[in-house]
């Protein structure tokens, strides 16, 4: 099926977006997103900000590319440099193998939800959904409905402005700070989080509510940034830039070059691997872009690129080595990409040190030199001392990683939980209170459950993530 696309825009994506665009309005105040931080109660204090790392730049600028449904095995990049599969044999994505080759790939790193808003929320905040509340988005097709004998929680639905955010800290301190492209964090305006530009409160629609956003908005959601890297480098202002991709998985949402040129390349393989391929080169091609940008106005030694996701690829096996996907607490739902790149971190490097989407925050803190104490109740450290060799650790209140997905979804088991601790993964199911343990080291596809093997570690693990859940005031589920 053919779509209408207007060429001139595949010309202007196609030649690296170049152009700079128009002036904008002036600045929006950030509103409730910079001022006082309502942290849960009981909710652990902030660690400490400073990691020892040294940075040679004092006010880097920051652009972070957030993929949707991307696996950890949803690019050609390799991830984990021990593991030879460990990369996608279908996808081919050679912006992003070139921006990993010349930074740190962080082999475990995971997103705080497999699931869409859950995740974005707490990107933005440095705060766990189960802290948040925000552990779902219901969208319909019985997404969330109860299908068994657990009563999920009522999740928000909306991000309080209460928090503080990247955007409102960075705002703050003189930063320029634009959101474009997909926001999905509720319905309050991007501005009241200190964003200063914005396509509004997206969700996986477009900002003219489009069904299929792509390919159009992909390729003007890069030119938006590109223009106001251009804008923020002219006036002399330091920047945080975030483009959050729009999915998609049919031929409508991919442009006729990247359709026809994957439909060659996959020739025998389905339509939907098609789809997914031709999607994932129209993205790539968007990075292409911004990276073309960065050298062209010669800021590359003064700026953070960094790629993620907020959650697995949907599918069952859509992950692989990886079980399961989006939906599930599975290593498939929340395992995903990190590349960061820019100085201080090494190239061609890979950490092995687990990190998640809350250490992002604390992190850009530190590389921005922010002044005073980072806000109450984060609950990730600085990244920074690993960006030398990739080694070291992590400074956090906890030292366990807890994913609370009390949630109906993707996975037929229910409702779950699960905490990671050192090589070990608990997964606590809610519907019949069923416990299983992986020694993730040995078992990264959890094949082998060690449940009644290891009865102690069970109980330690089951007993740190109550620990935890309470701690932060988490919702729980209950029963008919």
């Amino acid at each position: 099926m053919q779509h209408a696309l207007p060429r001139a825009l595949v010309a202007v994506a196609l030649s690296l977006l170049a152009g700079c665009g128009s002036d904008a309005a002036s600045p929006a105040s950030p509103g409730g997103g910079a001022e006082a931080d309502a942290a849960t109660p009981d909710a652990p204090d902030a660690p400490p900000s400073d990691s020892g790392f040294q940075g040679a730049v004092e006010h880097p600028n920051f652009i972070f590319l957030l993929g949707e449904a991307r696996g950890w095995t949803s690019t050609s990049v390799l991830e984990d440099d021990a593991i030879p599969d460990s990369k996608s044999a279908m996808f081919q994505t050679p912006s992003l193998d070139g921006l990993a080759a010349e930074g740190m790939t962080f082999a475990d790193f995971y997103a705080p939800s497999p699931r869409c808003m859950p995740s974005r929320a707490s990107y933005f905040t440095g705060k766990s959904p189960a802290q948040l509340h925000m552990t779902f988005i219901p969208e319909g097709n019985k997404d969330g409905a109860v299908h068994g004998n657990v009563v999920p929680p009522v999740t928000v639905v909306d991000l309080p402005t209460s928090n503080a955010t990247v955007a409102s800290l960075l705002k703050g301190a003189g930063y320029a700070t634009a959101h474009y492209g997909k926001w999905h964090a509720g319905q309050t305006d991007p501005t009241a989080y200190g964003f200063d530009e914005s396509d509004g409160p997206t969700t996986n629609r477009g900002p003219a509510g489009e069904t299929n956003p792509n390919p159009a908005q992909a390729f003007a959601t890069a030119q938006r940034g590109v223009d106001f890297m251009a804008k923020s480098v002219a006036a002399g202002k330091p920047f945080y830039l975030q483009v959050s991709h729009y999915g998609g998985g049919a031929e409508i949402d991919a442009t006729p070059e990247s359709w026809a040129a994957e439909s060659a390349r996959l020739a025998g393989h389905t339509v939907n691997d098609i789809a997914d391929a031709a999607v994932i080169r129209d993205m790539d091609q968007t990075v292409a872009s911004i990276l073309q940008k960065i050298d062209e106005l010669g800021i590359a030694g003064t700026t953070y690129v960094i790629f993620s996701a907020d959650h697995g690829r949907a599918g069952t096996s859509a992950n692989p080595p990886l079980k399961q996907g989006k939906g599930s607490v599975w290593e498939g739902g929340i395992r995903v990409p990190l590349f960061i790149r820019g100085p201080g971190v090494a190239a061609r490097a890979h950490s092995h040190v687990r990190a998640t989407q809350v250490d992002l925050l604390p992190t850009i803190a530190e590389l921005a030199h922010l002044p005073g104490p980072l806000p109450a109740g984060l609950e990730g450290g600085s990244l920074a001392s690993l960006f030398a060799s990739g080694s070291g650790a992590v400074q956090r209140s906890r030292d366990e990683f807890v994913v609370h997905f009390p949630h109906y979804d993707k996975d037929p088991l229910g409702p779950a939980s699960t905490i990671l601790l050192g090589d070990y993964k608990l997964i606590r199911f809610y519907e019949d209170g069923a416990l299983h343990l992986f020694d993730l080291a040995q078992d990264l596809g959890e094949q082998s459950d060690l449940a009644a093997q290891m009865p102690d570690k069970v109980l330690e693990l089951d007993q740190r993530m109550t620990d935890y859940l309470t701690a932060i005031g988490a919702q729980l589920p209950g029963h008919l």
